[in-house]
């Protein structure tokens, strides 16, 4: 599975394709795609980088769709856990997911200049964090891997 966010792509395709999977999603395990969750994740495909609940509500409500917190909240919660976007814990924000419909372990590569966000798959079993787990006799359910520098552009950029 190949590193998602930085690469230049077709964004109305990546868009699309990726709605599509989120309505099959829902028709195939019974969940309703509401009309401001379904444009809560068009806003989050479309930026490509991490957005707090906040700048969601600000579209959200300058298009009619709500402007009480509660709203961009319950519509980040279910597309969290429908698996259609990612919480970035290190700044408190949202990403559509990358690899939707993948069943995938991300890490998330952040720009601390642009906020963009890359999605790459990783295996936390292999390599030396699965080493340590088994050493100790554990074994890893969950884990959330956030990686903080420069994307590329920034680069180009920064002194």
């Amino acid at each position: 599975m190949q590193t998602i966010g930085f690469e230049k792509h077709d964004h109305g395709a990546c868009i699309h394709d990726t709605l599509a999977k989120a309505e099959a999603s829902c028709a195939d395990t019974g969940l309703r795609l509401t009309a401001v969750r379904r444009r809560a994740l068009e806003i989050l495909l479309a930026e490509h980088r991490a957005l707090g609940a906040y700048d969601l509500l600000a579209v959200l409500a300058e298009e009619g769709l709500g402007s009480q917190p509660p709203v961009a909240y319950r519509a980040l919660d279910f597309l969290v856990k429908a698996g259609f976007a990612h919480k970035i814990e290190a700044l408190n924000a949202y990403i559509a997911c990358a690899h939707l419909g993948a069943d995938h372990t991300p890490a998330f590569l952040i720009c601390r200049s642009c906020r963009s966000v890359a999605e790459a798959d990783t295996a936390p079993a292999q390599g030396r964090l699965g080493d340590a787990a088994r050493d100790a006799g554990f074994k890893i359910e969950h884990t959330v891997v956030e990686a903080q520098g420069l994307c590329p552009a920034c680069q180009e950029i920064a002194p």
